[in-house]
C-alpha cells in the first residue's frame, strides 16, 4: 500500500525539542501544515506562501534559512490485516533527502544518509492493528558536517564532499544554491509471504537472424522460517506471442534462459522501432501460489562500445544491433531545483522534444540524481539511449573513510540493480570530469592532496559492475582517455569535453603541464570547433538567454533590461565576459535586452550548428556529439537548448535541422572553398539531388547548380567543391545567402551566410502575418530578407513547428503553434519580429484572417 495520503510538516530549531517527544504517537500535530509526499520542503512553503518564489529575483537568498532548520514529517495509516508466521512487512522509502531518522509508532527504526537511493525497513513487529504513526526527521546538513574535514578541492559547496545528495543543490554554474529536504519519492508498506524478489536482471545474451537468447536472473530473499523449494516463472509477451520458462530457485537465486523466435529488436527511434516486450516474473511456492511479481518492459537489443576502428586506430562508437551509430543528443540535468515536486509530465515533454529534434542519446550528468523511473521508461518508449554517470562530479570524495565508503558501496549496488534492466541504458560512467580536473588542478598547485575518490571509480564501481552488470561498458570518467603523456581530454582516445569554446581552454595539454586559458575573441570563439578531431564529444556548448516570457516572469519589475543586477544574477557562470566575447566575435556586443536575447540565441544556434556539422562530417572517426545541455532547472541564462518554462531556444529549432537523419552541409571559412558533404545516418541509401543556390538579399539568383548524388546507408559522401569566386559572380560575400535544398525532400533545407553576422549589412525588412485561430497557425512573409524571424508568445510551454528562421523576399512560411500542456495558445500575446524587422502583433496587421 502506498502511503501518500495526508502528511504533515513542521520545522524546529535543531535539537531544541527531544526527537522521541515529536515522534510519539500521542504528539499533537493538529496545527502542522499539510504536505505532499512525494515532495519537498521548499515547494510546500512556497505553496503555503511562507516563502517568496525562490526563482524570482534574489528570493533564493531569502529562503536560505530553510536549510538551517530541522524538518519533521508525520502521517498516520490504518492497518487492519495481520501477519501470519511466514509473513513479513517492509516499509519502503524510495527517496529521503537526506539525513533522516525514521520513527514508527514512536520507535526509531533507522537512519539514512543518502538521498540518491531507496531505503527499506523490516517492520513486521512494529506495525500494529489499527492506527499507526510514521514520523521522519530531517537534520540540517550542517549538523553532520561539524567535524568533517572539508579542506580539499570541491566546486560549489564543500558540504557535498561528504553528503550523498544531488550536488547541484549546492549551486552550479547554471543554477542557484537551494539545499532541499524532504520525502522526495514514494513511501509504501509491502507485505510478503515466505519470500520476495530482491533483484531481477533480464538481459539479451545473443541475437541471431531468426532467434534471440534472453537470460533472466533473480535474487530471492526468503523468510528465515521458510525452507521449501521456490519456483521462478518467466513470461515474455509480444503483441502476438508468448514465450515462457520456469526454474527452481537454488541458494536464493533463480536463473533461466529463453529462446525468442523471430525477435523484434529495440532500436533508437531514428533507426527503427523501439519495440518493447512485456516481461513478467513470478516467484511461486511449491503449491504454485504466487509470492511476488516483477513486471517491466523489455527491449531485445545488443549494444556495445567499439574502442578500435577497423584500420586499428582508436574509436569510441556505440554499436546497436550491429550498426555503428552516430550519437546525437544532449546532456541532461535535473528538471527542477525542487526535484521531488517535479511532475512526471515534465520528463515526458522534454524527452519528446529531444526525440523530435532527432536526438538519440541523453547523458545523465553526474552532479544530479539517478533519475526517476519515468525518465528511463520514457527513453525506452521513445528509443533514446542513455549514457549514465554515477553521481560524482567535480570534487574529491573521502574514499579513506570507512563509513562513507560503505554508504557509497550500498548506493552503487542499489543503482546498478535498479537501472540495469532498462533497454535504453548504453554505458556506465564513473564520474564527471574528476580524473581530468584532478590532474589540471594538481599541476597548478590548487590541489595538494592525494586523488581522494579514486578508489570509487577505479575499484569499487568496476568490481560491482563485474558482479551485477558485466555486459555493459564501464567508462571510469568523462572525459577519459589519454595517449602517451596527454591529459584525459585527449582528442585521440576516449571521449572529450570541448571547453576550448566558451571557457577558452588551450589544448592539447600534457599531464603535469600548467593550465592555460585564452579568454579572448579568438580563444572562446565557436570557430574553434573545426580544430577538434575528437572521437566522441560528450560535452560542449555555449550560453544563450532564456526566452522573453521566462525572463520577464522571474525578474522583478523595472529590472528587465540589459546589464541590470537582476539580469546578471540569472547567469551563474563565474566569468560573464566569455558570453560577451562570443557575441562580440560573431554578432557584436548587444546594447539592449532585446539585442541580448537575439544575439546570444543566434550565437548559440549558429555555433552549435557549426560544431555539430563538423563532427558529423567526420562520422567515420567522430562517433557522437552530446550538447551541454538540453534543459534548465530554474529560469536563468545557461547553456540549455530549452529554457525553464519549456520554451525552446533558437538552438533547439536549429537542432531539428542539424541533427536530421540526412543532411547536406557546406564547409566554408571566409576566403576558402565551399565543400558540400552529404551525411546519411539512415540504414537505407538515399538517391537525391541537391540544389545549391546563391541569392542576394533582394531574392535574385546569383548562382545555381544542381548535383545528383547517391549516398549509401550510414555513410558520409564528399560531394563537390566550389570556389568563392565561382559562386559569387562578382558579388560581395557579405551580400548573399547560400541555400541547399533537396529535390525529393530527403533532407531539410540548409542556409548559410559567407560572413559573420556583424560583417553583414542586412536590409530593413517589414513583416506581415496572417493568423488562423481555427488551425492555430500563422503565416509570415517579408518584403526583404528577414534575418532570424522570432515568434514570441507570452505563455509557457509553447512549441512552434519552426521558429528563429530566415525569410527571403516574397517567401512565406506557415507555422503551427501548440501548447505542450494541451491548453489554448494565447495568440493575443503573439509577437513576430526579426533582427532587422520591427515586432508585429497579429492584431495590428490588416492581413489577419480569423
Amino acid at each position: 500500500m502506498k502511503l501518500s495520503g495526508e502528511w504533515k510538516l513542521k520545522w524546529f530549531e535543531p535539537g531544541k525539542v527531544p526527537s522521541l517527544e515529536i515522534a510519539a504517537p500521542s504528539y499533537i500535530d493538529h496545527f502542522w501544515m499539510g504536505a505532499s509526499v512525494p515532495g519537498d520542503v521548499h515547494s510546500e512553503l512556497l505553496k503555503k506562501r511562507l516563502i517568496e518564489d525562490p526563482f524570482v529575483g534574489h528570493n533564493d537568498l531569502a529562503s536560505s534559512w530553510v536549510e538551517e532548520k530541522e524538518w519533521w514529517y508525520r502521517t498516520t495509516f490504518l492497518w487492519e490485516d495481520e501477519c501470519l508466521d511466514e509473513e513479513y512487512l517492509h516499509l519502503v522509502f524510495e527517496g529521503l533527502d537526506t539525513y533522516a531518522a525514521i520513527y514508527l509508532n514512536g520507535k526509531e527504526i533507522g537512519n539514512t544518509e543518502n538521498m540518491l537511493v531507496e531505503h527499506t525497513f523490516e517492520v513486521t513487529r512494529q506495525v500494529q492493528q489499527g492506527k499507526n504513526v510514521i514520523a521522519v526527521k530531517f537534520d540540517p546538513i550542517a549538523i553532520h558536517m561539524k567535524n568533517k574535514e572539508k579542506d580539499y578541492w570541491c566546486s560549489y559547496g564543500k558540504e557535498r564532499i561528504w553528503t550523498r545528495k544531488a550536488a547541484m543543490n549546492f549551486g552550479w554554474d547554471w543554477g542557484p544554491r537551494l539545499v532541499t529536504a524532504g520525502i522526495w519519492k514514494d513511501v509504501s508498506l509491502k507485505k510478503y509471504t515466505k519470500a520476495h524478489l530482491e533483484g531481477v536482471h533480464a538481459k539479451t545474451v545473443k541475437v541471431e537472424e531468426d532467434k534471440a537468447l534472453i537470460e533472466v536472473e533473480a535474487d530471492i530473499k526468503q523468510s528465515f522460517k521458510n525452507k521449501e523449494t521456490l519456483i521462478l516463472s518467466v513470461e515474455l509477451r509480444s503483441r502476438t506471442e508468448v514465450v515462457t520458462s520456469e526454474t527452481d530457485v537454488l541458494y536464493r537465486n533463480g536463473r533461466t534462459t529463453m529462446e525468442v523466435p523471430q525477435p523484434k529488436l529495440w532500436w533508437t527511434h531514428d533507426l527503427g522501432d523501439p519495440y518493447l516486450y512485456q516481461l513478467r516474473i513470478e516467484l511461486k511456492d511449491e503449491s504454485g501460489a504466487v509470492l511476488d511479481v516483477h513486471e517491466q518492459s523489455f527491449g531485445i537489443r545488443e549494444i556495445k562500445v567499439e574502442l578500435t576502428h577497423e584500420n586499428g586506430e582508436n574509436l569510441f562508437a556505440f554499436n546497436l544491433n550491429g550498426v555503428r551509430i552516430f550519437a546525437k543528443g544532449a546532456n541532461w540535468i535535473p528538471v527542477h531545483s525542487f526535484i521531488g515536486s517535479a511532475e512526471d509530465s515534465r520528463y515526458t515533454k522534454l524527452l519528446e522534444l529531444a526525440k523530435d529534434a532527432h536526438m538519440n542519446m541523453m547523458r545523465v550528468w553526474g552532479g544530479g540524481i539517478y533519475e526517476k523511473d519515468i525518465f528511463y521508461k520514457e527513453c525506452d518508449r521513445l528509443g533514446l539511449l542513455v549514457w549514465q554517470d554515477f553521481m560524482f562530479a567535480n570534487a574529491l570524495y573521502p574514499d579513506y573513510n570507512r563509513n562513507f565508503m560503505l554508504n557509497v558501496k550500498d548506493e552503487i549496488t542499489k543503482v546498478i540493480k535498479r537501472l540495469r534492466n532498462y533497454s535504453c541504458l548504453a554505458i556506465w560512467c564513473g564520474n564527471n570530469e574528476i580524473d581530468w580536473i584532478y590532474d589540471r588542478k594538481h599541476s597548478d598547485g590548487e590541489i595538494t592532496t592525494p586523488f581522494y575518490g579514486e578508489r570509487i571509480y577505479h575499484e569499487v564501481i568496476p568490481e560491482l559492475l563485474t558482479e551485477l552488470d558485466p555486459g555493459r561498458l564501464y567508462w571510469p570518467s568523462s572525459p577519459f582517455g589519454s595517449s602517451g603523456d596527454s591529459d584525459h581530454d585527449d582528442e585521440t582516445v576516449g571521449d572529450r569535453h570541448n571547453w576550448v569554446v566558451w571557457h577558452g581552454n588551450v589544448e592539447p595539454r600534457k599531464k603535469g603541464e600548467p593550465v592555460i586559458q585564452n579568454i579572448s575573441l579568438e580563444g572562446v570563439s565557436f570557430k574553434q570547433y573545426k580544430k577538434d578531431y575528437t572521437l566522441f564529444s560528450s560535452e560542449f556548448g555555449m550560453h544563450a538567454s532564456s526566452n522573453s516570457h521566462t525572463l520577464s516572469k522571474y525578474i522583478p519589475e523595472g529590472e528587465f533590461y540589459w546589464k541590470s543586477a537582476e539580469m546578471s544574477y540569472r547567469n551563474k557562470d563565474h566569468f560573464h565576459e566569455k558570453g560577451i566575447l562570443l557575441m562580440e566575435g560573431f554578432t557584436g556586443v548587444p546594447d539592449t535586452i532585446e539585442e541580448y536575447m537575439n544575439y546570444s540565441m543566434l550565437t548559440q544556434a549558429e555555433g552549435l550548428k557549426y560544431g555539430i556539422e563538423h563532427y558529423r562530417r567526420r562520422k567515420l572517426y567522430t562517433s557522437g556529439a552530446l550538447i551541454w545541455q538540453l534543459n534548465d532547472c530554474w529560469p536563468g541564462t545557461s547553456w540549455s537548448m530549452v529554457d525553464y518554462e519549456l520554451l525552446p531556444k533558437a538552438s533547439y529549432y536549429y537542432a531539428k535541422r542539424f541533427f536530421a537523419p540526412v543532411l547536406v552541409t557546406l564547409d566554408h571559412d571566409p576566403g576558402s572553398d565551399l565543400e558540400l558533404t552529404v551525411i546519411n545516418d539512415q540504414l537505407q541509401p538515399v538517391n537525391d539531388s541537391v540544389t545549391l543556390e546563391v541569392l542576394d538579399f533582394n531574392g535574385a539568383t546569383v548562382f545555381s547548380r544542381k548535383l545528383d548524388f547517391e549516398a549509401e546507408g550510414n555513410s558520409v559522401l564528399s560531394l563537390f567543391k566550389f570556389t568563392e569566386e565561382e559562386i559569387l559572380q562578382g558579388k560581395n560575400a557579405g551580400e548573399v545567402m547560400v541555400c541547399l535544398s533537396s529535390r525529393n525532400g530527403a533532407f531539410p533545407e540548409n542556409r548559410y551566410y559567407l560572413r559573420d553576422f556583424k560583417e553583414i549589412n542586412y536590409p530593413e525588412a517589414h513583416l506581415e502575418i496572417e493568423e488562423s485561430r481555427e488551425q492555430n497557425t500563422i503565416t509570415v512573409r517579408a518584403d526583404k530578407l528577414a534575418r532570424f524571424v522570432k515568434i514570441d508568445v507570452d505563455q509557457e510551454e509553447v512549441l512552434c513547428s519552426d521558429n528563429f528562421f530566415d525569410l527571403l523576399p516574397g517567401e512565406e512560411k506557415t507555422i503551427c503553434i501548440r501548447s505542450l500542456k494541451d491548453h489554448e495558445v494565447n495568440l493575443e500575446s503573439l509577437r513576430v519580429s526579426a533582427i532587422n524587422a520591427d515586432s508585429v502583433k497579429a492584431t495590428e496587421t490588416e492581413a489577419i484572417q480569423l
